[in-house]
């Protein structure tokens, strides 16, 4: 299959639909708390799962499959371009015919969209946002599924937002040290920043999605979620020799039951989200201070060792890039097991379809067949 190299229009979400009886909670930008942690242990996506045929390319990458260099006029015209959630209508039809199967098995709950009004997420007909049947992550609802805290001992190295200028000097510094990421990454920054994505992927940091442009996406209808995490995946897959990424965090950590199960069931990945935040993204608004950051690490790292940390912080900035590196010797110095996030969680690779130094293409991995590629046709952002 082809996919489309057209610019493509976008439908801006920024309609506000008012219900008189709509139940309003005041969204913290990345507090949550609860009873429940999710229990570590393996995770993979199944051989069969739809997600390894939704990622088709034509044919000598590393999967045996020919995509255009990085950065080139060719791969920059096969995305969205813009800061809007790209546009149901242009989304490719093997996604739209995923989604439409899980939603026929009854495996997307059909819980309406949030809005987002002031600041505030709100869901109609009083609907609780707590409650069994939505299970918002953003008002402190913990799924079973979703990771959030690390094994025993281990300290989950992760970064949102990139890649940004700032990516550069907090590579450097991974690399210094012998450490690898998990870089949670936004799709039109990879569009706009190829350098510095190019830069991650040569270090070996592991590539996984935060979305296309960084929205609330509990406000999102199942088409546009399907857009903005099928995009991120398909400029990373196309980038790094067909590679699919195993995981996503959703920006604000706002996600429910039905944004999960899009993510799971159309693209096979697992949510991630955290169990401490350092507010970085706010460091160059006032609304965070270095200190505050290196108190709050000391704390934390201090602490028990029960469970993991999986720590939120971001290379949007140079002064979070700086924090990280600032409270980093107190991670090791304190004990703590470092490790690329992904790789804490269903083996060593943050990809779905890797095993060891193969790459399996994405028809041949659902096969389980051994012939070759069939022919197939900067959005700065907060938490």
């Amino acid at each position: 299959m082809m996919f489309s190299s057209a610019l493509l229009s976008f439908a801006i979400v920024g309609a506000i639909t008012t219900y008189a009886n709509a139940l309003v909670i005041h969204a913290p930008s990345h507090e949550h708390t609860s009873t429940r942690r999710f229990v570590s242990g393996s995770w993979s996506q199944s051989r069969d799962h739809p997600v390894n045929a939704l990622f088709k390319r034509a044919p000598a990458g590393t999967d045996g499959a020919s995509y255009p260099a990085v950065g080139s006029s060719e791969w920059t015209a096969k995305y969205p371009s813009g800061g809007n959630t790209p546009d149901p209508k242009s989304l490719p039809q093997e996604w739209i015919a995923a989604l439409n199967a899980a939603v026929a098995a009854g495996k997307i709950p059909n819980i309406p969209p949030s809005t987002l009004q002031n600041g505030n997420l709100a869901y109609p007909n009083n609907m609780n946002p707590n409650g069994p049947e939505i299970c918002s992550s953003t008002y402190q609802c913990r799924s079973e599924d979703d990771i959030y805290d690390g094994p025993d001992g281990t300290f989950g190295i992760s970064f949102d937002d990139g890649p940004l200028p700032p990516t550069t000097a907090l590579v450097d510094f991974l690399e210094k040290n012998n450490e690898t990421a998990t870089h949670f990454m936004i799709g039109t920054n990879i569009l706009y920043n190829p350098g510095q994505f190019e830069r991650i992927w040569d270090y070996g940091g592991d590539c996984a999605v935060h979305t296309w442009t960084h929205p609330y996406m509990t406000t999102l209808s199942n088409e546009q979620v399907v857009g903005e995490l099928g995009w991120t995946m398909q400029i990373i897959h196309d980038s790094t020799g067909g590679r699919v990424p195993k995981m996503w965090r959703p920006p604000y950590g706002d996600s429910d039951l039905r944004v999960r199960a899009i993510a799971r069931e159309v693209f096979g990945m697992i949510t991630v989200i955290w169990n401490q935040d350092t507010d970085d993204w706010s460091l160059t608004t006032g609304g965070q201070h270095s200190d505050a950051i290196d108190h709050d690490m000391d704390r934390w790292l201090t602490g028990s060792k029960t469970p993991g940390l999986i720590v939120l912080e971001h290379e949007l900035s140079d002064q979070s890039v700086q924090a990280f590196m600032a409270n980093y010797p107190k991670v090791k110095s304190n004990g703590w097991e470092t490790e690329s996030l992904a790789r804490l969680f269903g083996g060593v690779s943050p990809y779905q379809n890797v095993n060891g130094d193969q790459v399996m293409p994405a028809h041949i991995y659902v096969s389980n067949t051994t012939t070759s590629a069939s022919s197939s046709s900067s959005s700065s952002a907060t938490p």
